[in-house]
């Protein structure tokens, strides 16, 4: 059985529950994974908002509202996520309002809008963010948000919206649930194995080696076939690799090829450059000493 999490807004709050699903459920989307949930600061919101709000056309709350300038998810980089441990990634949301900033939510979701029952997403960990103004009128809150290879499938390898919000010191308060877009990237993996150790010089070295990457719906890392994989070398005083060849993977993600380019010991490696879904990676490299 998988646990798996399910996100609720409680006044204001975001609380978590536990839900035991079948393994064999997942890798289905939608039906066994909760609907986004909601984010922002309801409780905040609902006592401070509306009387300052009444009455005001909904083109005056518009131009009263804080205006939302920035949001950083994970440093504005991909979100690379394995098979089994949780990653912790911060978001920062800078916003500004004549009365201050004092509050901000946000949420990690994919779906076609948050009210489509197939919509999922990870919310907020704190009550509150923490903000840090840079004067009085405009501040950074930051925040985090857990994300659980447990409750992804492969096609969310793909880019996700980034809801942003933020609670002004007078009550006012502004929501774009697609602010930014963040990609999510399966952790890959990739080794190196060079033989015969040592070898003769200008004598065959073969090379082989396999590119994996996470799959999360059997939280397992699986090969990634038919990938371009480049072999590169560096010898044993130098910092740089250099390209040898070209090679790509076989239809289980394994590499193996020759060379007879052994003029000097040094370090053998694989490089893979990534794609859209899968980051970039370099196999660490196997020392082979020429005698």
């Amino acid at each position: 059985m998988r646990i798996r999490a399910t996100v609720a807004a409680v006044s204001g709050a975001l609380a978590l529950s536990a839900l035991a699903v079948p393994a064999s459920q997942a890798a289905q989307p939608g039906g066994d994974r909760p609907s986004a949930p909601e984010y922002g600061f309801a409780a905040q919101r609902g006592a401070a908002d509306a009387p300052k709000a009444k009455g005001l056309t909904a083109a005056a709350k518009a131009a009263a509202a804080p205006v939302i300038t920035k949001t950083v998810v994970n440093g504005g980089k991909p979100i690379v996520v394995g098979t089994t441990a949780t990653k912790k990634v911060t978001v920062a949301i800078t916003a500004t309002h004549p009365s201050g900033i004092a509050d901000a939510g946000t949420l990690l979701w994919i779906g076609k809008s948050l009210d489509d029952e197939d919509t999922f997403g990870f919310g907020q960990n704190e009550d509150n963010a923490t903000c840090k103004a840079a004067n009085a009128t405009t501040s950074t809150c930051t925040l985090t948000v857990t994300v659980d290879p447990w409750m992804l499938i492969n096609t969310d390898a793909t880019y996700w919206n980034v809801g942003a919000a933020v609670l002004a010191k007078d009550g006012m308060d502004a929501h774009n649930d697609k602010y930014t877009k963040i990609r999510f990237q399966r952790l890959s993996k990739l080794t190196v194995n060079a033989s015969p150790e040592p070898v003769k010089k200008g004598k065959t070295l073969t090379v082989t080696g396999k590119l994996s990457r996470a799959n999360w719906e059997t939280s397992t890392y699986k090969g990634y076939a038919t990938q371009t994989v480049k072999l590169q070398f560096r010898k044993k005083d130098s910092k740089t690799y250099t390209d040898v060849k070209t090679v790509k993977t076989s239809g289980t993600g394994t590499l193996k090829t020759t060379t007879t380019k052994t003029t000097a010991s040094g370090y053998w490696r694989w490089s893979f450059a990534g794609t859209a879904s899968t980051p970039a990676v370099n196999a660490t490299g196997d020392y082979v000493a020429v005698k």
